[in-house]
């Protein structure tokens, strides 16, 4: 049986996960971390994007979150996030809308608009698309 660790994943609604993982990728504001059991205590703020989880027995779990902050301690890891969807749960026709929405916004220049709110939005949009087919990925494999 692999090392595993307790991880949580929080909302600011609700819990969303809480059980034991292999392995925990999240989207670091330098890039991807990866969290395995043993990993040294960390404190670090997450972007808008996903977080794999390895289960017990290799079963791979993806979830969307919209920023936060990761913090892991010798036996557990927390994601407290400001919203945690399970991936598979994500409206992929609205993700790929306000993808849309967000790059006409960019690309008009002849309009006043807040630069980072659209540049922000486009991030979560892409962020969404990505673990919709992350999830989509794992679903093919499974088959």
């Amino acid at each position: 049986m692999a090392m595993t660790v307790h991880l949580d994943i929080v909302s600011a609604e609700r819990a969303i996960f809480s059980g034991l993982a292999e392995f925990v990728v999240a989207t670091g504001d330098l890039g991807e971390i990866g969290v395995a059991p043993g990993h040294a205590p960390l404190l670090t703020s997450l972007r808008p994007g996903q977080i794999r989880v390895t289960m017990q027995g290799g079963e791979e779990e993806v979830f969307y979150i919209d920023g936060g902050m990761l913090e892991v301690q010798p036996n557990c890891v927390t994601v407290l996030a400001d919203t945690a969807i399970r991936a598979d749960s994500l409206d992929e026709a609205a993700a790929i809308q306000a993808m849309k929405d967000a790059e006409k916004v960019l690309h008009d220049k002849a309009t006043d608009f807040d630069y980072a709110t659209a540049s922000a939005d486009l991030a979560r949009a892409v962020a969404q698309i990505q673990a919709i087919q992350q999830t989509r990925k794992k679903a093919k494999k499974i088959k």
